[in-house]
């Protein structure tokens, strides 16, 4: 696309392009930074967005859900225990938010975004629909997700970085594959030791001013099923024999299939979707319980 710029994570995607002038980028190091910062691994969680909480029409008190499948059987157990590869989403599962939102109500369009996204978690839209919706309400430049990143950094869900740290432990391969963007992943990535090629998520664009310019509609997790897709990718390109997901949305169950993911992991720590996690092979609401089954 003829003057415009791809604000790509990762040492291969950088902000220069012939003819354009070059504009600022956070470090990944000053981000991290205010990852490690005690202030940020202490403080209280920030008090939930009242029009976010209305607009999901979910709670998080999963004790009135009595799903049978809260019990894994030993098949799945040992499954789990012998990936190869585990594929989390990013957005109310490796952290606490979904980074859509958040960008919004910075940028102050929250209450009608967060109605959308709560459409594209659920599948009664197509993602790429919402994902267009939102984006032409936000409109956000690259100094706005920038600052975003600096006054709301992402928080971090709680044991996601022992479950990933057990993980890589074990020889397992960890990705992250989010409708998200990759310009507010990448951070979180470098927090829990996870190298830039392994996020596959969206991206935005902008032009040679900062100015929102779109997205890239090519990317796999723009559209419906493309979470299935880049898992599929993800297993061909590697020769994996075993691969779990492990979300919160329809978009992650759709991973759940022939040449994907052998098993879904529904966490539903953050938002219980009900819809979704009927259907997944595990339910779980703490990553304790999967550290704990690991050996």
């Amino acid at each position: 696309m003829t003057g415009l710029i791809s604000a790509r994570a990762g040492p291969r995607h950088s902000l220069s392009a012939s003819g354009i002038v070059p504009i600022r980028s956070l470090q990944a190091s000053q981000l991290a930074a205010r990852f490690t910062n005690p202030s940020f691994l202490s403080a209280k969680l920030r008090k939930a967005r009242s029009l976010v909480a209305a607009a999901m029409e979910v709670t998080k008190d999963t004790s009135s859900a009595a799903f049978a499948n809260r019990q894994p059987s030993k098949g799945l157990l040992e499954t789990w225990r012998n990936a190869d590869a585990v594929c989390f989403d990013v957005d109310s599962t490796v952290c606490l938010d979904e980074g859509i939102d958040e960008l919004a109500d910075f940028c102050g369009a929250g209450r009608a975004v967060a109605e959308w996204t709560a459409k594209a978690m659920t599948g009664t839209v197509p993602f790429e629909e919402a994902l267009a919706a939102r984006l032409s309400l936000i409109k956000p430049s690259l100094s706005q997700v920038e600052d975003c990143l600096v006054k709301r950094p992402p928080r971090i869900s709680p044991g996601i970085s022992d479950l990933i740290k057990k993980l890589r432990d074990n020889n397992t391969d960890v990705f992250l594959v989010s409708g998200g963007f990759r310009q507010m992943i990448k951070p979180v990535a470098f927090e829990l030791g996870i190298p830039p090629e392994n996020i596959i998520a969206n991206q935005l664009l902008f032009g040679t001013s900062g100015e929102y310019a779109g997205f890239d509609p090519t990317e796999p997790t723009s559209r419906s099923g493309g979470k299935a897709l880049a898992v599929q990718q993800i297993r061909q390109d590697n020769g994996y024999k075993t691969l779990i997901m492990i979300g919160d949305g329809a978009t992650d169950l759709e991973a759940r299939q022939p040449g994907g993911a052998d098993l879904f992991i529904c966490y539903a720590g953050v938002q219980m979707r009900e819809a979704v996690a009927a259907k997944a092979d595990w339910v779980v609401t703490d990553f304790q319980e999967l550290i704990a089954e690991l050996p």
